[in-house]
């Protein structure tokens, strides 16, 4: 989140030798040779990874992929060694499937938010990639790798009590894509439109400005509230903090009853064990989508994007440039400035663009699940919505399964997130069962 605090409220003493533009390297933050034939020239200080560009082929629908990945360490003027958090995966061609390809960004926060989104990262494709439903079943098998690798990381040496992360994943498993959110890193399709493309969200930032996981983490024993009501600056029994996209102050966080932390800005994580007891869960919301020849190109990337630029600016952006990394390395540069504008640090700021190639029109059309025509089943006790359970990681479980079973009113839409889209020619309709694990119950 955005402002001097840290997702965990970690506060940032402004400094008054910290002088950000003397401080943040050579850089012209225009990429480099796009499309427009701007030739901008990023400096290594800035941009942490070498030049990636890679292309990997779908064989059984005959299209490709291009990515490029940038990661960046943020600018902290009073933490000069302090470690790039972010961490990403790409894995082609899981269990040796070439139609199988896996995209993750992972935002570390706390104390050992690098060793945890590192865990997290490696943990999660290995589970992912050791599960034999993964193509038959693959929204268990999403919710089967995130509860497994937030209780294996509980159990490690790494200390997470204070520590964490988010995770932001795409799965492509030939022409549908499954996303699975666990935070408020975000994913972004780009639709065609006309000349241009559209923005749409495949995800919804997991944050106390959602009602629905607002009163859920209440629910919990969270105390909702900002650091200025917190430390009594403003008035605590204001609950309403604008929204996320216009919202320019301190974001709601989640405290406990008695006492000033964690002062968590987001109401789910893998880790942070301490704001487990106030509703913080590492259940992740999954969205499916099938490709179509109008999706351009999907975006994934940590915070340290979307905090300054919207979807849609994100999108535009990447549409100026013919070349995924030109287009990663602009809005990386683009963002590090915004973030400079406003504050003087900047977050770790990581994305992935993948360029969808050659996709041709399915031979039937496809099935929207907004539109109630989702093939998601509910679990036994939910035909009437939401079951007695007073576990709070069954209840979000359950909350998603509704959301995405009929788009119901529970989870706010930014962009239709919770459709379900399956074309019957190419996509096993056979319903997709989203069970409980056996430990939440």
């Amino acid at each position: 989140m955005g402002c001097i605090h840290g997702k965990c409220c970690s506060r940032y003493p402004s400094s008054s030798n910290a002088d950000p533009e003397a401080s943040r390297g050579d850089v012209d933050l225009n990429g480099t040779n796009n499309e427009n034939g701007n030739n901008g020239n990023y400096h290594q200080s800035i941009l942490t990874d070498s030049k990636t560009f890679e292309i990997v082929n779908v064989p059984f629908h005959n299209f490709h992929l291009e990515y490029s990945v940038v990661t960046q360490r943020g600018y902290y003027p009073d933490f000069p060694d302090k470690e790039n958090q972010d961490s990403y995966v790409v894995k082609t061609g899981i269990q040796g499937n070439p139609n199988l390809h896996f995209f993750g960004v992972f935002d570390g926060h706390g104390l050992y938010g690098t060793q945890c989104s590192n865990f997290v990262k490696e943990r999660l494709i290995e589970l992912l990639e050791n599960d034999t439903m993964l193509v038959e079943d693959p929204v268990k098998a999403y919710h089967s790798a995130f509860l497994t690798a937030n209780s294996e990381l509980h159990e490690s040496e790494i200390d997470d009590t204070m520590s964490g992360t988010t995770a932001i994943t795409v799965l492509v498993s030939g022409d549908t894509v499954y996303v699975a959110n666990v935070g408020d890193s975000r994913a972004v399709i780009a639709v065609k439109d006309g000349s241009g493309a559209t923005a749409e969200d495949l995800s919804i930032d997991q944050t106390p400005f959602r009602k629905d996981e607002c009163e859920r983490v209440k629910m919990c024993g969270a105390r909702v509230l900002s650091a200025d009501q917190v430390e009594g600056l403003k008035d605590p029994d204001i609950q309403n903090w604008g929204d996320e996209e216009s919202d320019g102050g301190d974001p709601p966080r989640l405290w406990v009853q008695d006492g000033m932390y964690p002062g968590t800005a987001f109401t789910r994580s893998l880790g942070d064990s301490f704001a487990e007891k106030i509703g913080v869960i590492a259940v992740p919301e999954v969205k499916i989508v099938q490709l179509t020849p109008d999706h351009l190109f999907f975006v994934i990337a940590s915070d340290g994007v979307f905090e300054f630029l919207s979807s849609q600016a994100v999108t535009d952006m990447v549409m100026k440039y013919a070349d995924t990394w030109d287009a990663c390395a602009s809005i990386t540069g683009e963002s590090y400035k915004l973030w400079l504008e406003h504050e003087y640090r900047t977050d770790d700021i990581t994305i992935i663009i993948v360029r969808i190639k050659d996709l041709q029109n399915s031979q039937c059309k496809a099935i929207d699940g907004t539109k109630g025509g989702s093939t998601k089943s509910v679990p036994q006790g939910m035909e009437n919505g939401i079951s007695d359970s007073t576990d709070p990681e069954v209840e979000a479980v359950e909350r998603t399964v509704l959301t995405e079973q009929n788009h119901a009113s529970v989870v706010p839409s930014l962009a239709e997130p919770s459709s379900v889209i399956l074309s019957s020619s190419q996509v096993d309709l056979t319903p997709l069962h989203l069970i409980i694990p056996s430990d939440l119950h």
